[in-house]
């Protein structure tokens, strides 16, 4: 490990608010935050924790509560996620946009002694509110907030030791059935901002463009908590436009991380719009979130003119495991060497650890690694050994230079003819023709066993293709047996608030084709 490594670590603080709250003190006039027309200084965003404290305290939430958030991104939910880390509470963001069903799903698992919506941020956090009968209250800087019941239950322990004390319940996307939520720890985040935060060059003279969801792990830690820790500034964005992205570059973003659907969202608006993309600060760009195929990148690239850095990570690591950097740039989709501070190793399903280069069940181990599944005692044991590794699900390899390469889902691998089929191989040679936005690649079980290749695909908005034109593309870039049998032609294509495309949703549908 690197020296500087374990300098950072050695000295991560004791929560995840500490880092920004010294800032207050240090530097209480730099910008903090960003939301419209509204900015707060480092000094304002201290006033504003403090105002979000009194609030809680006053509604009866104590250290081992459970604060549960329904909203999208805003000043007032950086506010009281710093909040519930000074009183070690355990932070519950939720986004707005998930269904009635999902929320109180979410709501009866966790049993918050508070539920509090955003919703002068979100029209939909409003409505629930209004659904769960919440109290509506204008909180000085913390703008309108729906404020719910408060509700009888057993606070859960606090440690001061950091790797052991809960910062935030993070559930995974999809919760429909048995909830999942993983107990990221301060340290964990804390362990992600600062050494994935100084790889990625956060400062104080940063400007990132928060729109990733806090309620998601990558928006959280290393997009929001990873900028304020650094002491720069947040701009704060609660949905997705490009049009928006494209004005807030020119007007001197310097970090954007995001997940491919944006990058490919904001090459689509560019093209309709017949406008030059102009990022003159733009020092740092990545993608996250779900696979990016190569030909995105080098047209990233190219209209951006910094390099698109890749990386990977998962809800249950806090989130980041590995990514790329600006001064080691790839032509290909590698997703980087592994953060320092980390181990990995390529098991076969029996746990058997295989050789370097082997392509295996990916096992992580790190400060970053989740408690578990928050009361899921069954389903931690199946991704947490005795021994601190992570079974993360997804198969992988390392090459002789120490670059992690992700070769999809072992659940989603494709098995044709005996051939193994890796769904984002297919993805980044259909992403590459030039009248396609993005495109999905599941399997279908048909007769004996065997399974076919089916895609999903977004043209541009304009763009006329059939599915010859499409196979024919393919000639010379797949082998015959990775091309799709059935193409599936959308307007759009599902996806969560991140923008990763929901996978299981479209397995669903082509079950039915």
């Amino acid at each position: 490990m690197p020296l500087w490594a374990a300098e950072l670590i050695a000295d991560l603080p004791r929560r995840i608010s500490t880092r920004p709250l010294e800032w207050a003190k240090k530097t209480p006039d730099a910008p903090a935050l960003v939301e419209g027309d509204i900015t707060w200084t480092y000094g304002q965003l201290a006033e504003a924790v403090s105002e979000a404290k009194a609030l809680l305290m006053g509604l009866g939430v104590w250290p081992g509560d459970r604060l549960m958030v329904v909203g999208e991104n805003c000043r007032a939910q950086v506010a009281l996620t710093l909040a519930a880390s000074e009183m070690d509470v355990w932070f519950v963001p939720v986004n707005a946009r998930m269904t009635a069903k999902e929320i109180d799903t979410i709501q009866g698992h966790c049993l918050p002694r508070r539920t509090l919506y955003t919703v002068e941020a979100s029209p939909e956090a409003s409505d629930h509110a209004a659904r769960h009968m919440a109290d509506f209250r204008e909180i000085g800087m913390l703008g309108m907030l729906g404020l719910g019941p408060q509700m009888d239950v057993e606070q859960e322990p606090v440690h001061e030791d950091p790797a052991k004390q809960v910062a935030v319940l993070i559930y995974t996307s999809g919760t429909t059935g048995v909830p999942k939520a993983c107990m990221n720890t301060h340290r964990g985040i804390t362990y992600v901002a600062a050494v994935s935060g100084r790889l990625r060059g956060f400062s104080q003279a940063s400007r990132a463009y928060g729109v990733l969801p806090q309620s998601h792990i990558f928006g959280f830690s290393p997009v929001m908590i990873g900028c304020l820790y650094a002491g720069g500034c947040l701009d704060v964005v609660g949905r997705f436009d490009p049009a928006h992205l494209f004005k807030r570059l020119k007007e001197g973003i310097t970090i954007f991380q995001g997940v491919p659907a944006m990058y490919a969202g904001l090459l689509e608006y560019a093209e309709t719009k017949g406008v030059e993309v102009e990022a003159p600060a733009l020092g740092y760009c990545s993608s996250g979130g779900a696979p990016m195929d190569v030909d995105l990148k080098h047209r990233v690239e190219k209209v951006l003119g910094v390099p698109l850095n890749n990386g990977y990570g998962m809800s249950e690591t806090g989130p980041t495991i590995s990514h790329t950097l600006n001064d080691h740039p790839h032509l290909d989709n590698t997703v980087g060497p592994v953060l320092p501070g980390q181990q990995v190793r390529m098991t076969t399903a029996d746990g058997t650890v295989l050789p370097e280069g082997d392509i295996g069940e990916l096992w992580v181990k790190g400060p970053n690694v989740m408690l578990g599944y928050y009361k899921n005692e069954q389903a931690t044991k199946e991704v947490l050994s005795d021994e601190g590794w992570f079974k993360t699900g997804d198969l992988a390899r390392v090459d002789d230079k120490g670059f992690l390469y992700i070769e999809g889902r072992s659940k989603e691998l494709i098995i044709r003819s005996g051939f193994n089929v890796y769904p984002p191989e297919v993805e980044g040679a259909i992403n590459s023709h030039p009248d396609i936005t993005q495109s999905a690649v599941v399997g279908r079980t048909v007769a004996d066993g065997n399974e076919e290749v089916v895609a999903f695909v977004q043209p541009i908005q304009g763009r006329r293709l059939t599915k010859d034109d499409l196979l024919a593309f393919l000639d010379g870039r797949v082998a015959p047996y990775k091309k799709p049998g059935i193409v599936v032609f959308m307007d759009q294509l599902p996806a969560a608030p991140t923008g990763k495309i929901l996978k299981k949703e479209l397995a669903e549908k082509a079950k039915t084709l």
